[in-house]
């Protein structure tokens, strides 16, 4: 293509990113003008079909830097996405189409929310590892039904965060061919140079995480085109660090800071758009030789599309397409859980690692593993082999990258993830659990050594805040189960709900429980497992405080207080029922105890009190700590006595087996 024309092209990127945020007055102006030049160049390179969003073996593209919205919003126009010129007139507006930030589901187009910042370099190399392991499944030596690229565009901002470090290295160590990531090197943050805060050689960092490093004037169609195309053949990740003008077109703006997070002015855009030709006072312009170059876009892709779609069905080797299927359609029906009901106890975390077996040896596309902690967490699938060609992942000590990157492999279409690590250590996936719930996203989340059962290992390792964190979080649902016949109702149910799930699961081995449960219930978050006539008192307990709150609710019997237990396994999916349902479990008429070895403060949404940790916790055996914060049989009896106004006498009480 003409150089003319791209600069055209490009021109009409600025000036439509510099209107967006003109007009709504709020929004990021410089990094779309600096890209723009970059952005026309990758559209020629991009196999992807405006009309089919969803199309598999597209490319994939990231905005890692998710506030350059003005450059995206325009482009997804410009390519004939479902993203009309009204859209972009409506840019941050309440109910639009185009939000501040990217959101998948939201935006047609938009492959994954992207916005704090590093993340969606992770969310990048996701992509390029469900790319791969897909790959590795279904391609033969005569036919290659997977055969795409990923592309992220990404920032300074997005390469001083931590995340990306974590990310890059692991896509440097699988090499995984298929990643390109163009840096947008502008040299320019919020408060100001890059120098002020940052000196590091990038090339250099990348070449140790054996990276293909390329460099390149960003503004120069030739150098940006040479590149992609070196980039596409690379037996290695690839980076190109483009070096770019913020504000590009800024007229008495470019390179600074100041284009980065505010309009440009009405008169800076007027004069600007009046030195390279274009209306000065017509906003909005794009210019129609200009739209049928960038529409091109849908016919090459639907050409693309439905070549690929014969070379799927002309595949010589059924075998690749049953393959594919599978991936693609997986049979939950067919998965044979576990059955517990024989084992006196087991760790909900031993419980979970054979579930997770049976799903693995079940499902194809279900993947994942853990932070370096698979023997602990019990995360190994045995005998599946190891990334990319088999199902153990080992992300490394990279908490952060790894649920990003889980993020990502969810929303690829053929693979069904999971990612673990202590509970503690959960603080570090804090970031990117919240964009999966914000998502929708389907990732498993299992992090085991739940409470201060971790025991030896001290408050620094015994989370007690970290459950109500992620109940906090709307659209995300935490699973604690009480024992392995729960976990597996659990599973059950979350893998049927297209959301986050996180499975807290608990480091020491629980009591298989052994009153009959409706374990359809389960479902429903909670549920009676057991029910006293005239009941005066609810407790209500999850995981491993289950069994002590029942055999609490058996000696309450014999001080004459009728008492129902009541099971949470999901908090979160119990506030989802009605009314009606609430009320069955928790009797109103009742007084309600809850019992949970955290924080525990949103059961007051429903208990007149909390017997929970308001402390950390301490390095002793784990027997000694739920001792010395009253989690036991006596401890919970003396809460309720007091909840109840009846004096408690250490007296020798039943058998009080559950």
């Amino acid at each position: 293509m003409p150089n003319t024309m791209r600069k055209k092209m490009a021109n009409t990127i600025r000036f439509l990113a510099a209107d967006m945020v003109q007009k709504a007055n709020s929004g990021h102006p410089g990094a779309p003008m600096g890209l723009a030049d970059i952005a026309v160049v990758l559209s020629e390179h991009l196999n992807h079909n405006p009309k089919d969003p969803k199309w598999l073996n597209r490319d994939r593209v990231v905005f890692s830097g998710g506030h350059g919205t003005g450059l995206i919003y325009s482009l997804l126009h410009l390519w004939g996405y479902d993203v009309t010129l009204e859209d972009l007139k409506n840019f941050r507006q309440l109910d639009s189409k185009t939000p501040g930030h990217p959101e998948y589901g939201h935006t047609d187009g938009i492959e994954i929310t992207t916005g704090p910042l590093g993340q969606g370099i992770a969310n990048a190399v996701g992509f390029a590892m469900a790319e791969t392991y897909t790959a590795n499944q279904v391609n033969s030596e005569t036919c290659d039904l997977i055969d795409h690229k990923v592309y992220c565009l990404c920032g300074d901002g997005d390469l001083q965060e931590g995340i990306s470090y974590e990310a890059t290295a692991l896509a440097g160590h699988l090499a995984l061919k298929d990643l390109v990531l163009i840096y947008d090197s502008n040299e320019i943050t919020i408060e100001g140079d890059t120098s002020i805060a940052w000196s590091e050689d990038v090339g250099k960092r990348f070449e140790a995480s054996k990276w293909n490093v390329l460099k390149i004037n960003g503004h120069c169609y030739n150098e940006i085109d040479k590149a992609l195309h070196s980039a596409k053949s690379s037996d290695k990740p690839t980076i190109i660090i483009a070096n770019t003008i913020i504000g590009k077109g800024a007229d008495g703006l470019e390179g600074s800071h100041e284009t980065h997070g505010a309009p440009l002015g009405e008169e800076t855009i007027r004069v600007s758009k009046e030195k390279v030709g274009f209306p000065a006072d017509e906003k909005f312009y794009i210019p129609e030789d200009v739209l049928l170059r960038f529409r091109c876009a849908i016919e090459q892709g639907e050409l693309a599309q439905k070549e690929w779609i014969h070379r799927h069905k002309e595949t010589p080797l059924i075998e690749q397409n049953e393959a594919l299927d599978r991936l693609l359609n997986p049979d939950f029906a067919s998965i044979k859980f576990p059955d517990f009901s024989n084992d006196p106890s087991v760790a909900t975390r031993d419980s979970n690692g054979k579930i997770l077996n049976a799903i693995a040896t079940a499902i194809p596309s279900f993947i994942g593993g853990s932070a370096d902690l698979a023997p602990s967490n019990k995360t190994t699938l045995k005998n599946m082999g190891d990334f990319p060609k088999g199902k153990n992942i080992h992300f490394g000590i990279r908490e952060h990258s790894m649920a990003a990157i889980t993020n990502a492999m969810a929303l690829y279409g053929t693979i069904i993830p999971f990612n673990a690590t202590f509970f503690v250590f959960s603080d570090y996936m804090k970031p990117s659990a919240r964009i999966a719930a914000l998502a929708g996203i389907q990732n498993f989340f299992v992090w085991t050594h739940d409470s201060i059962g971790v025991g030896e290992d001290g408050p620094t390792h015994e989370p007690i805040e970290h459950i109500s964190q992620f109940r906090a979080l709307p659209n995300f649902y935490v699973w604690r189960p009480a024992d392995a016949t729960e976990n597996v109702e659990a599973w059950k149910t979350a893998l049927s709900i297209n959301a986050p799930h996180g499975f807290v699961l608990s480091r020491q081995k629980l009591k298989t429980l052994k009153p009959k449960r409706d374990f359809g219930e389960v479902s429903k978050g909670a549920y009676i497992v057991r029910k006293r006539k005239d009941a005066t008192l609810t407790l209500m307990a999850s995981g491993s405080e289950l069994m002590p709150a029942l055999q609490a609710g058996c000696n309450l019997n014999f001080l004459g207080i009728n008492a129902n237990v009541v099971s949470v396994p999901c908090l979160d999916l119990f506030n989802e029922q009605d009314s009606e349902y609430k009320n069955a479990v928790i009797d109103p008429t009742t007084k309600v105890l809850a019992i949970e070895a955290g924080t525990a403060t949103e059961y007051y949404r429903y208990a007149d009190d909390v017997l929970g940790m308001e402390s950390f916790g301490a390095s002793a055996p784990a027997n000694l700590l739920f001792e010395k914060f009253g989690f036991t049989v006596e401890g919970i009896t003396q809460r309720a006595c007091k909840l109840m106004d009846i004096e408690y006498k250490d007296m020798e009480l039943g058998n009080c087996e559950a």
